[in-house]
C-alpha cells in the first residue's frame, strides 16, 4: 500500500488514478540524457560518413571538423596501451553511469545538479557506445591556435564538461539553483 497523501512514497513516485507506478520523478532528467546521446551519436555518424581519417574541414580560422579515433580516454590518455584500456574504460563508464543513476534517483529539487548529472551520464554513455561497438571513440571537433591543436573531442565530451560545470556552479551557489521543475 502506498501513502499518496503526502508521505515519502508520494514525493518519490508518480501514481496514476489506477495506482500504477511510474518511474521516480527524479529520473525525469533522463530526457536530457537521451537527447544529448542522440545528438552525440548523430553527429559522430555524420562525420564518419563524410570524412576520411584525419581529413580536416576548416570552419573558422581556429576551428576545424576532422575525423579522429581515440582508443584511450580524455586527451588520448592510455591510447597506446595495447588494447586492455578498452575494457578498463568500459568498466569505468559502466560503474560511473550506475552511480550517476543512483544519484539522479535521489535528487529532490536540485535543478543544476540534475541537469549536470544527466549531461555527464549522456557523455559517459555516448562514448561507452563507441568504445564497445567500434573499439574506439569518434572525435571530430578540432580547436587550434597558432599551430597548437587542442585534442579533438566530440559532443559527449562537451556534455561531460558542461555537466561538471553545472555541478560546480551548484556548489558555488550553495544550492540556490534548486527549484521545483
Amino acid at each position: 500500500m502506498h501513502d499518496v497523501g503526502g508521505g515519502r512514497d508520494a514525493d518519490n513516485v508518480s501514481m496514476t488514478k489506477s495506482g500504477a507506478r511510474w518511474l521516480p520523478d527524479q529520473l525525469g532528467w533522463l530526457w536530457l540524457t537521451a537527447l544529448a546521446i542522440a545528438l552525440d551519436q548523430i553527429t559522430k555518424h555524420m562525420v564518419v560518413a563524410r570524412f576520411d581519417l584525419f581529413e580536416r574541414l576548416e570552419v573558422l580560422p581556429f576551428f576545424n571538423l576532422t575525423l579522429a579515433y581515440n582508443t584511450g580516454a580524455a586527451f588520448s590518455f592510455l591510447a597506446e596501451a595495447g588494447g586492455w584500456q578498452r575494457w578498463f574504460f568500459t568498466l569505468v563508464a559502466l560503474g560511473a553511469s550506475a552511480l550517476i543513476l543512483v544519484w539522479l534517483a535521489r535528487l529532490r529539487d536540485e535543478r543544476l545538479q540534475g541537469a549536470g548529472l544527466a549531461l555527464i551520464l549522456a557523455g559517459a554513455l555516448g562514448n561507452l557506445y563507441d568504445r564497445i561497438v567500434l573499439g574506439h571513440v569518434v572525435d571530430f571537433l578540432d580547436f587550434h591556435w597558432a599551430g597548437w591543436h587542442f585534442p579533438a573531442f566530440n559532443l559527449a565530451d562537451t556534455a561531460i564538461t558542461i555537466g561538471a560545470g553545472l555541478i560546480i556552479l551548484d556548489m558555488i551557489l550553495g544550492g540556490r539553483g534548486r527549484h521545483e521543475r
